[in-house]
């Protein structure tokens, strides 16, 4: 089910780099799964692992992925970009209280500047209907000259 591509040791970032496909799960498999999956095939376990990119192959029922293993999370996290782990956050449950406590921050401006708009827009059709009736009203006083 899974097969290792590529499995090398960087010495330079104290990371392990490994590279392998997942055979008939396209489409089906998240990277926390990826990331379970892979640490119980190699026994990383207590090492911090992160995926960095999981991608399908058209027309195959195969996924290639990229997984680096770390010993230490802050030294992970200085090598990774920040928005993996945000994302990473996000997808085990961390980030969904801070998306709530902003939500209900924003609602209340959004409903003010509706209404505001509105109003002017009812102003210009007011202001349009007086002059098409006085159109309407000259018109039938040139065709009875």
């Amino acid at each position: 089910m899974i097969e290792v591509t590529r499995d090398v040791k960087n010495s330079l970032l104290a990371r392990r780099e490994i590279t392998c496909t997942f055979k008939g799960l396209a489409g089906k498999l998240k990277k926390l799964e990826a990331v379970d999956m892979i640490s119980k095939q190699f026994n990383l376990d207590g090492k911090v692992i992160v995926p960095i990119i999981l991608k399908n192959e058209t027309g195959r029922p195969m996924i290639s992925g990229t997984f680096y293993v770390y010993d230490d999370e802050k030294l992970a996290r200085l090598h990774v970009k920040p928005a993996i782990f945000s994302r990473l956050d996000k997808a085990k449950g961390g980030g969904e209280k801070e998306e709530k406590k902003e939500a209900p921050a924003e609602k209340p401006a959004e409903k003010k500047e509706p209404k505001e708009a509105k109003e002017p827009k009812k102003e210009a059709k007011e202001s349009k209907e007086p002059e098409k009736k006085a159109k309407e009203s000259k018109e039938p006083e040139k065709e009875s000259k």
